[in-house]
């Protein structure tokens, strides 16, 4: 998940790793069931005025004396660091065309690996073919691939440059700023944006300089393009001027000063704002008229998602912004639909004593795409559990498949120095369910459950009609489900093996790429797996081949776009991570041969410029393999991996 969400509650660890997990299951433990909330519909609001009036009393059961919630407000960065890590998303491809260099040659290249064939997602490496653009170290660079050099550099200053998508001589860059721990109280009517937010800067790759730059206070979350243009997702939070107990206000005070300043905040609080740097002038404002937003019958009002529409040919202007006040964590796009979902885990917790306990659900809103201009809002639904990241989500035919968890599932393994696996919470299980647009709802049609009780789902992937579930707690179960009747989708194999998969990539001709980690019986993690699986008869899946790389991580076990597999010849690329004497980061080449998976062998940076972090992505031009990190880009033969060139950034 790119965008971050407010934690309100307890103090929260993140730990960017494999959870540990319980070696005991209780058996005796019911799961627990799907609750239908019913339909989530969104209206408008038919005045500022009234907008005003109906968030004010939205956020009011959740202000505390420490603002929203029963403890102070933090922020987290939505972040997979490590390899152990199984958040993802999410989860990028330019036109797939064919560059010629020299002209009379033609040259095949691979794109970033994306979820929806057409829809790309923003990465931190495209290519055309006959160019590579890269962003690292807040630099964009522009290689040639001809040459085999770098052709420009466009500076990005301080920016955290995080993604870019690229459309012709364009290039969109996906700039956040730095997340602090907790908001400072800030008047509404402040000029300047506050911090955190998001950055867009639209780059001329020919003249190698910006063109325009807008900022929003709102958090990224994620990013579509289709053609040339680009929607991007940002979540805003209210601008509070909270006040917190201190050696001068006890709680009681506190809490009332709270509700006073609630009571009296304006509008423009609670609206997105933005500021646009475009022909050498700087405007800023409020993003969206507050009588263009829809909202759903029941919300907090802490938080508001926004969609902006960007034609990445022509100026950037304000993005056309279309704003819903829900929260978002995950987006999923088609070529004619883009989703956002929620699953509620981190709304303001309500101050009481206990903290009041909510069922955990999904809400999903669809957003009509198919047209030029801003989406539009077609449907919104409801379902329960949460998701594990954009690949629990497909459209296919009119039906959208969603895959989720309920319940508490004991963390998926323990590693060697934990001294006893923990025991699960509370029991767990998995559900797939069909959703059909309905006039304005997303109507459950069919659901499948019972996946991995006492397990959480690791992994997701739907093929036409055909879906792949992993979940894992000591062993992995790769279930296959038939859903070609939407009203009743059904289990049809199962096959359990130890260790996960935390990605799974369709290869062709029945088979599927899994990559995760290997594990002993009893859960613990001993290191990346990529698996081989043959699912050409759904009732019976069976693993062909299995490469275990004792004692390493791979970052495509979080971020797909990390993953290669060019079908063509088999050529199969994960980025790893070892710890050996030294610590070394490579790129694993691997070959898909029948049923087997053979090591080719590993890119490595040269020695003494390893400080960069090592390779991040890995594409195909042609006969070469292009691996780029933050240090610079080496080139070397697919076949045989012989180095030919490195340029050092």
């Amino acid at each position: 998940m790119n965008g971050r969400k407010l934690l309100a509650g307890a103090a929260v660890l993140v730990v960017a790793g494999v959870s540990v997990s319980s070696a005991v299951r209780d058996e005796t433990l019911a799961p627990t069931p799907i609750v239908d909330y019913g339909p989530v519909r969104l209206v408008a609001f038919d005045s500022c005025d009234n907008a005003v009036t109906e968030l004010r009393n939205a956020m009011a059961p959740y202000v505390s004396a420490y603002g929203l919630g029963g403890r102070p407000i933090m922020y987290a960065e939505g972040m997979a660091a490590d390899t152990n890590s199984s958040a993802g998303v999410a989860q990028k491809s330019m036109p797939d065309a064919r560059a010629a260099t020299p002209p009379a040659q033609q040259q095949e290249h691979s794109t970033t690996n994306v979820h929806e064939q057409g829809v790309d997602e923003p990465d931190i490496v495209k290519t055309d073919g006959k160019r590579v653009v890269s962003i690292a170290d807040g630099k964009l660079r522009v290689i040639d691939v001809a040459s085999r050099s770098i052709t420009g550099t466009v500076d990005l200053g301080q920016r955290h440059a995080s993604q870019l998508l690229v459309s012709g001589d364009r290039a969109l860059v996906v700039a956040e700023n730095q997340v602090p721990i907790m908001e400072k109280p800030v008047p509404p009517d402040r000029p300047y944006l506050p911090e955190p937010g998001t950055e867009l800067v639209l780059v001329d790759l020919k003249a190698l300089k910006e063109i325009s730059s807008l900022k929003t206070d709102g958090f990224y979350l994620d990013a579509r393009q289709i053609g040339g243009t680009a929607r991007v997702v940002v979540r805003s939070q209210p601008r509070m001027p909270w006040v917190y107990p201190n050696e001068t206000i006890n709680e009681a005070g506190s809490l009332r000063r709270n509700k006073e300043i609630l009571h009296s905040e304006p509008i423009q609080s609670w609206l997105p704002r933005y500021e646009l740097n475009q022909n050498g002038a700087r405007t800023s404002g409020t993003l969206v008229d507050c009588a263009n937003i829809s909202h759903p019958v029941v919300h907090s009002a802490a938080s508001m998602l926004t969609v902006l529409t960007f034609d990445l040919s022509g100026q950037l202007g304000t993005g056309q912004p279309v704003s819903i006040v829900a929260d978002g964590d995950t987006v999923y796009g088609t070529d004619r639909s883009l989703y956002i979902a929620d699953d509620h885990r981190l709304l303001p917790e309500l101050p009481a004593k206990p903290p009041v306990q909510r069922p955990i659900t999904t809400a999903i809103h669809q957003f009509d795409i198919s047209q030029a201009g801003p989406p539009k809002h077609v449907a919104s639904g409801d379902v329960g559990g949460t998701l594990l990241n954009q690949y629990s989500l497909s459209e296919h035919d009119g039906v959208l498949r969603v895959a989720t968890t309920t319940g508490t599932a004991a963390p998926c393994c323990w590693r060697m120095g934990d001294f006893a696996p923990p025991q699960p919470q509370q029991p767990s299980e998995s559900f797939v369910t069909t959703l059909r647009r309905n006039g304005n709802e997303l109507t459950k049609v069919g659901q499948i459950g019972g996946l991995g009780k006492g397990e959480r789902i690791y992994s997701v992937r739907f093929i036409g009609k055909t879906g792949y579930v992993v979940t894992f707690r000591q062993t992995d179960p790769l279930y296959t489900l038939d859903l070609s009747d939407p009203e009743q989708p059904k289990v049809t194999g199962e096959l359990k093996i130890t260790g996960y998969s935390a990605y799974l990539h369709p290869a062709g001709d029945g088979r599927l790429i899994g990559v995760g980690q290997e594990a002993t019986d009893q859960g613990r993690v001993t290191g990346t797996q990529v698996s081989l699986f043959d699912v050409s008869n759904p009732a019976s899946p069976q693993r062909l081949a299995q490469y275990h790389l004792p004692n390493s991580n791979s970052e495509a076990q979080f971020d797909p776009h990390a993953f290669l597999y060019w079908p063509q010849d088999g050529t199969l690329v994960v980025p790893v991570s070892q710890y050996k004497t030294t610590y070394e980061v490579a790129s694993l080449v691997l070959k898909v041969e029948g049923a087997q998976l053979r090591e080719s062998g590993k890119i490595v940076e040269p020695s003494n410029q390893n400080y960069g972090g090592g390779q991040r992505r890995t594409i195909v031009i042609g006969d070469q393999l292009w691996s780029i990190s933050n240090a610079g880009v080496q080139i070397n033969a697919r076949n045989g991996l012989a180095q030919q060139a490195w340029l050092p950034f």
